[in-house]
């Protein structure tokens, strides 16, 4: 039994190892620095469907790509890239933001993110008392302060007009005309505490005081409303600013307008007329929205405005240019699950972010142990001088016979120096204070708690291999942008020689097709549109044509002149090319002459008419020659024993 045991446990051992070894197989080597066979696979699997040559989806084409993209991250870092403080900055940004993912993942987070999104089903309309005072006030001030606010609640508790109150006593700014009033407001709206006597009051009360930041409140509930539920629109947009316009987007909304009056389809409408091209392919459908949700008071109040699925508004102004809007649904209630994701993000992000912390300050302290040291107040209290409230506090070295741990998370301690840098650091970018007791407390809290995450963050990557992939992508492709930046894309865009020789080496690639000077008419019947051939055939202008066949009720006819390439979408398909008025094509529920004044041959276009094209394929031509000089620069070795294991794996 003891062989056989003894067997087993050599077996598991060695099954263990080979899986280690596994994890830790070498793809390939860059100058002796190795590559690991687990990171192509990860970045193979992940961007697959993102490469478009087919040549380079199989093994051996996505490897060619790899090298050049771990060639580009050597590079970087040869430059020196990794070293700049604006790189340093962005991953440190990431890194922070990242590690809240696996810092906030617990009960806590949840339960208030639940809460958030009950009270958001509801709006509250509340006003409020305020009795200024700040968490610094000395004890009398904060006595005072209570007790006249305390008074107040007596009063509007006795049924005096909590309004007149307001006006009287409170110390809001502007409260002297509002009487105190908020108006109608939601979860998120207002500071923590605040927002909890807001929704625990019932419609009439008044609450219990308040202790907020700002001072003592009591509020009155005035009302509650359930709120908006989202709602799908499609819409038709004229634009007031796409340069200068061949006729005016008002009049063009107003005709739009009365064509849909007599019938006409909107998503047709939409597909053929509308700047929003966005939604024009989808016949002006956009994504459902609530108020509050679009940079639009005026195209969200329109929407709204609409009674019943179908309906559709006039013309309406915003700043992006005129609208017709029709509303096509309106959605149910979102559920916690389809809201969970962005609720805890602005728990942990908001003032609930202090409950949090110290939930997730507890959780690390359990996870690593944590052993408190010495108080920091007593030494700080006479060591720190009244000039760090003046933010101009000069640390003086802490003796070593003074020196003392403050507390130890893991292995890592903490100790009366690294208090004093912290603070000498902070006191600069603090909120003012009155008291030194109050700014060391506070700011001994801050310093534990980045500490305490810090910690965290720096065995998270060795603990949580997703985190560490992720955050290893991210790193990488920091460095791939800014090595591009530097030797690819400002070198090009500064190198207007350059460019010149490369539009000049190339420009046979770059031509304009068979183009038409014309004038589109799009009429809503076919017999409008005979009649269109007709006026034109007599000789009649476009705005002599647009006269006769349109009045204030009734648009027939939309008019759109131009130079047009044959294949442009504005032209029918199949249209005839020869000068003249063409027969009538019908086109997206219209009928469509083109009158054709003028044909222009094929003919190379200008350089300014293709510049962003040049540039970009100039780019490209500079990024293939610096991809080459890479090659030979560093030396890359490929495992072919690891190679073949990945070929067999993936296949």
């Amino acid at each position: 039994m003891k062989n056989i045991l003894s067997v087993f446990i050599l077996v598991l051992l060695s099954a263990t190892t080979v899986f280690s070894q596994n994890k830790k197989e070498i793809l390939m080597t860059i100058d002796g620095k190795p590559v690991y066979a687990k990171e192509f696979k990860r970045v193979y699997n992940k961007n697959l469907d993102l490469v478009q040559d087919e040549s380079q989806k199989d093994i051996d084409g996505y490897l060619e790509l790899f090298i050049d993209y771990k060639l580009k991250i050597a590079e970087a870092e040869a430059q020196d890239l990794d070293k700049e403080n604006s790189y340093k900055n962005e991953l440190s940004k990431y890194r922070d933001q990242l590690s809240r993912n696996y810092l906030f993942e617990d009960k806590v987070t949840e339960e208030l993110a639940k809460e958030a999104y009950e009270r958001g089903k509801e709006d509250v309309d509340a006003s409020h008392i305020l009795i200024r005072v700040d968490y610094e006030s000395v004890p009398q001030d904060t006595l005072a302060a209570y007790n006249k606010i305390k008074s107040i609640r007596e009063k509007a508790l006795k049924g005096d007009d909590f309004a007149q109150l307001a006006k009287t006593y409170s110390e809001e700014p502007g409260a002297k005309e509002s009487g105190g009033n908020l108006g109608y407001f939601s979860v998120f709206n207002m500071v923590y505490p605040f927002e909890n006597a807001a929704y625990n009051t019932k419609v009439g009360e008044i609450s219990k005081i308040i202790r907020t930041s700002f001072g003592y409140h009591i509020l009155k509930v005035n009302d509650r409303r359930e709120k908006l539920p989202k709602i799908a629109v499609s819409h038709i947009m004229i634009s007031d600013k796409k340069g200068a316009r061949t006729f005016d987007p008002e009049e063009r909304i107003n005709e739009l307008y009365t064509m849909l009056k007599q019938g006409e389809s909107f998503e047709s409408l939409a597909k053929q007329f509308s700047d929003d091209k966005n939604s024009a392919v989808k016949g002006g459908k956009l994504n459902p929205f609530t108020k509050g949700d679009l940079r639009a008071t005026e195209f969200e109040d329109a929407a709204y405005n609409l009674k019943n699925v179908g309906d559709i508004s006039k013309p309406v102004k915003t700043t992006f240019g005129w609208h017709i809007i029709r509303l096509d649904e309106r959605l149910p209630v979102e559920t916690f699950d389809s809201q969970k994701e962005s609720l805890e993000k602005r728990v942990t992000e908001g003032d609930r972010s202090k409950i949090v912390t110290n939930a997730i300050n507890n959780k690390i302290k359990e996870k690593y142990g944590f052993k408190k040291g010495e108080s920091f107040l007593p030494y700080f209290d006479t060591y720190v001088t009244d000039d760090v409230l003046k933010r101009k506090w000069t640390m003086s070295p802490i003796p070593n016979n003074e020196e003392k741990t403050l507390f130890t998370i893991g292995d890592k301690k903490l100790g009366y120096t690294d208090f004093a840098n912290f603070i000498a650091a902070r006191q600069k970018t603090t909120r003012p204070y009155k008291q030194k007791e109050a700014f060391l407390v506070d700011l001994y809290d801050e310093f534990e708690t980045e500490n305490l995450k810090e910690y965290f963050k720096e065995h998270l990557e060795d603990e949580n291999e997703d985190y560490a992939a992720i955050l290893s992508e991210y790193r990488d492709g920091l460095l791939i942008f800014d090595v591009m930046n530097k030797n690819i894309w400002q070198k090009a865009k500064n190198d207007s020689v350059g460019i010149q020789e490369y539009y000049n080496k190339t420009k046979q690639d770059y031509q304009w097709k068979q183009r038409v000077d014309a004038e589109i008419y799009s009429a809503t019947s076919e017999m409008l549109a005979q009649q269109i051939q007709k006026m034109l055939n007599e000789g009649k202008t476009a705005e002599e044509i647009k006269t006769a066949l349109n009045t204030e009720e009734k648009v027939n006819v939309l008019i759109t002149p131009g130079l047009f390439e044959v294949e442009q979408h504005e032209l029918p398909a199949g249209l005839e090319i020869k000068e003249g008025v063409s027969k009538v094509y019908p086109s997206n529920d219209s009928f469509v002459v083109v009158n054709v004044k003028a044909i222009m041959a094929p003919s190379e276009k200008s350089l300014d008419d293709v510049k962003g094209k040049v540039l970009s394929s100039y780019q490209n031509d500079i990024e293939a020659r610096w991809i080459k000089d890479l090659r030979s620069k560093y030396k890359v070795e490929v495992d072919k024993k690891t190679l073949k294991h990945l070929k067999k794996e993936l296949k």
